[in-house]
């Protein structure tokens, strides 16, 4: 049964630290990025990992993804992405109301929250959104690029394989009848010297650009609960339901689009956070790629 919070608007959590408080400074800077990521690929694209650290540090990475699907024509784009700060099992979505940024608040798709709330992994739990990173960062740039699309905001509690795999399975079937945009939210390791973060980074990359679902859970397993976030990703459940999904919805190849660290803009080397941008498309011909870069380029 559904327990919707008493005020159905989410207010912008990190405006004004994560990224600009205001309207005009928010735009300009997302538009920015956005220029500096080159032409987009072609291709009918169904799903994305995009970053979520402050959006000087990966806004670079993540106008990579949102580029790809500028201007195209959904109409319910799904947010995936780790609970930084309450854990608990199953899946939180946000059932109803919007989420507010400076740029002005994204509508939240009820039919979609009410089809996902069928399956019995997912459920509500207001407090997980309230403070929650993961999610907000991606709000500017859909802004930006998909003006008017509303949302459905989901949060991954413990990443554990039988929560990941029914994420899956429900992202599809909510999908149905619907032309979505599926958004993986997460960073990759932690805290590591650079060289040291590409390492780890180039596994998550690897599963990726193959598609391989199966192997990148297989390698967040390989770690305790409580050590994934730091070696492999913050959301690596939250990619890997995505994924899932996205092969089910027939996206038959993936793109990397963009890989970084916050070291690129901090000049700080000995202690980074990984930043990646891919897509997972299908049918046409795959168009030419965006430059990329070796690891640490942005």
């Amino acid at each position: 049964m559904r327990s919707q919070s008493s005020d159905p608007i989410r207010p912008a959590a990190v405006a004004g630290t994560w990224y600009p408080g205001a309207a005009a400074p928010l735009r300009a800077e997302v538009d920015a990025h956005l220029a500096g990521a080159g032409a987009p690929p072609a291709g009918d694209v169904v799903a994305l990992i995009a970053p979520h650290a402050g959006l000087v540090y990966s806004g670079p990475v993540a106008a990579y993804a949102y580029g790809v699907v500028a201007g195209r024509p959904y109409d319910v784009a799904l947010l995936v992405g780790p609970s930084h700060y309450h854990g608990f099992e199953g899946v939180a979505v946000w059932p109803a109301g919007a989420f507010e940024t400076p740029l002005g608040r994204v509508a939240v798709d009820a039919a979609v929250a009410d089809r996902l709330l069928a399956s019995p992994v997912v459920g509500t739990h207001p407090a997980a959104h309230d403070r929650e990173h993961a999610l907000e960062m991606q709000l500017p740039f859909l802004q930006a690029v998909l003006p008017g699309v509303p949302i459905v905001p989901l949060l991954l509690g413990y990443q554990e394989r039988p929560a990941i795999e029914a994420l899956a399975g429900a992202l599809v079937e909510a999908c149905a009848g619907r032309t979505p945009l599926l958004v993986a939210s997460t960073d990759l390791s932690h805290y590591f010297p650079a060289d040291r973060a590409a390492a780890l980074d180039q596994v998550v990359v690897d599963h990726v650009d193959r598609f391989d679902a199966g192997g990148l859970l297989a390698e967040y397993e390989r770690y305790p609960l409580n050590h994934r976030g730091r070696y492999v990703a913050c959301g690596g459940g939250a990619a890997i339901a995505v994924m899932l999904a996205a092969a089910r919805l027939g996206a038959d190849r993936a793109r990397v689009l963009r890989r970084a660290d916050s070291g690129d803009v901090s000049g700080d080397k000995s202690a980074v956070v990984g930043y990646l941008a891919a897509a997972f498309e299908r049918g046409g011909d795959g168009g030419a790629p965006s430059p990329g870069g070796p690891p640490g380029s942005s």
